[in-house]
């Protein structure tokens, strides 16, 4: 009896205390059948057991969020979350700068009051992006020598998101000169050259929104000669041979989009923060410069090339550097130069390919989507292999892994109507009637084991509440090399430890 009665229970979706009427009770509890009772208390409390299992495995693999948590918000309703001082990060850090998102509600009001520029679309962010993963590819190509071209003491910088000024990537402030001048660059981990512009603008400069420098005007500034070993050093860092100009050496550096910067390769004294300063810092003084570098003063390079910032503070940082990049509504994002503050906990996947110059490659070994392990061979991901890149927004994966990533994300968002592309972003859904939504939870096993679990900000991203897409993209062939992007990156220590050959992630990196 006891069984049929569990039975019914499970066909018609109740619990068996559900189902008890007051005669099975009183059948069981006044019967004279102590086994009827202990039968009774044993199938109750399974059932029990198994609600409290089933509700437990949804929540283990589903994100259940607020959709409006999802939606960009108008920087015109929504309060500042900045701290007082533009230049203090983390509190537990020693040295510390602040990042911020592009879509911070404080830095769209000081864009606009300053410079009047309209925030760009989702799509525009995306069209520049792909120009980016462009030309990543094609140098990847050149160096691989493939004929084909396919679209210790810690510092810290506050990393803001370069959409603020015009571009789709993170900046931070850094000063130039003697006397000291602020600028805001784009740091790159995919670039070893740093560069700014600098009067007398010989050829032409773009808007930007610090004053652009004067290297007449600072008395530390000194360039480098044509014949020098800093010069000839440029071949690798730009992949340009350099140029002479008299007797000064002259840099050349071009990007996928065509964007280019063009002039005199210097050093000069750069202030990080006040107790963290290098003399004879060697970088670009852009005299012609065109390009989608928004409203930024140029770049900071961070790859592994011997004139990338990381290598010219090797003395003092050890090549450790790390960042957490904040999500829109963050304000505690941070780039950091050493191993101060990075998390004990950290989990750490080897660095590979260090023969191939400026780019940090680390191995994918699968991906899980709500919770089931893809059906995906290693030597997908091993192909080309997969790097991880600030300056890219959207993670690039080879064709044959994000199809299956996206065929199982959709087998488990049926209950949601589809929308169309949003530029590269395939799979997207429209929101618009729902208050609250279940997104399956996304997880990245990459070399050692480590195990990455995406949390939902980094798993979507939103044009509007009409179209919600999934934040990954394929390339275009199983060939092209892999790009780990920062909306992946988003909340996350991401530590680079150079020096020991590994890739670190701690989690809850902004805080």
């Amino acid at each position: 009896m006891a069984y049929s009665f569990l039975v019914q229970a499970k066909l018609e979706g109740k619990t068996p205390l559900q189902m008890a009427s007051p005669n099975i009770i009183s059948f069981f509890f006044f019967s004279n059948s102590l086994i009827s009772i202990l039968i009774l208390m044993v199938f109750l409390e399974k059932g029990y057991a198994l609600e409290r299992r089933e509700g437990a495995e949804v929540n283990k693999v589903y994100h259940t969020i607020h959709i409006t948590s999802l939606i960009p918000s108008s920087s015109s309703s929504t309060p500042c979350k900045l701290s007082s001082s533009s230049t203090q990060g983390p509190s537990k850090r020693s040295s510390s700068l602040e990042v911020t998102h592009r879509h911070n509600p404080c830095q769209q009001k000081k864009k606009n009051n300053n410079n009047n520029i309209k925030e760009p679309s989702l799509a525009e962010i995306l069209d520049k992006d792909q120009s980016r993963v462009n030309s990543i590819h094609g140098r990847l190509s050149f160096n691989a020598g493939i004929n084909k071209f396919k679209g210790s003491k810690a510092t810290n910088l506050p990393a803001k998101s370069g959409a603020t000024i015009g571009t789709g990537n993170y900046i931070v402030n850094i000063g130039l000169g003697t006397p000291q001048k602020t600028l805001s660059l784009v740091f790159d981990t995919g670039s070893d050259l740093t560069w700014t512009q600098c009067q007398p603008c010989a050829r032409f400069c773009y808007k930007q929104q610090d004053p652009i420098f004067d290297p007449s005007s600072s008395t530390s500034y000194a360039n480098i000669t044509c014949t020098s070993s800093q010069c000839s050093a440029l071949s690798s860092a730009t992949g340009n041979k350099p140029g002479c100009s008299t007797t000064t050496c002259v840099y050349g550096i071009q990007y996928g989009d065509q964007s280019f910067s063009v002039g005199f390769f210097s050093k000069e004294k750069l202030t990080l923060t006040p107790t963290d300063v290098f003399d004879n810092f060697l970088f670009g003084c852009g005299q012609n410069n065109r390009g989608l570098f928004g409203n930024t003063a140029g770049l900071l390079g961070l790859g592994r090339d011997s004139l990338s910032l990381v290598s010219q503070t090797s003395q003092k940082y050890g090549k450790v550097f790390s960042y957490c990049l904040p999500t829109k509504s963050g304000s505690n994002g941070h780039l950091t130069f050493g191993k101060s503050g990075v998390p004990s906990r950290a989990q750490y996947t080897p660095l590979t390919n260090t023969q191939k110059g400026t780019f940090y490659f680390v191995d994918i070994l699968g991906i899980s989507v709500g919770g089931t392990q893809l059906s995906i061979s290693q030597s997908i991901f091993k192909t080309a292999g997969t790097i991880v890149d600030s300056g890219t927004v959207i993670t690039r994966l080879p064709p044959t892994a994000y199809n299956a990533m996206k065929t199982a994300f959709k087998q488990q968002m049926t209950k949601y109507p589809s929308a169309p592309a949003v530029s590269i972003l395939d799979t997207c859904y429209d929101f618009s009637n729902f208050t609250t939504v279940q997104i399956p939870k996304i997880a990245f096993t990459f070399g050692g084991n480590v195990k990455v679990d995406l949390p939902v900000q980094d798993i979507l991203v939103a044009a509007s509440q009409s179209a919600v897409c999934l934040a990954f993209a394929g390339n275009g062939d199983d060939s092209d090399t892999g790009i780990y992007g920062n909306i992946q990156q988003q909340t996350f220590e991401v530590i680079y430890d150079v020096a020991g050959g590994k890739l670190g992630f701690g989690l809850n990196g902004c805080s």
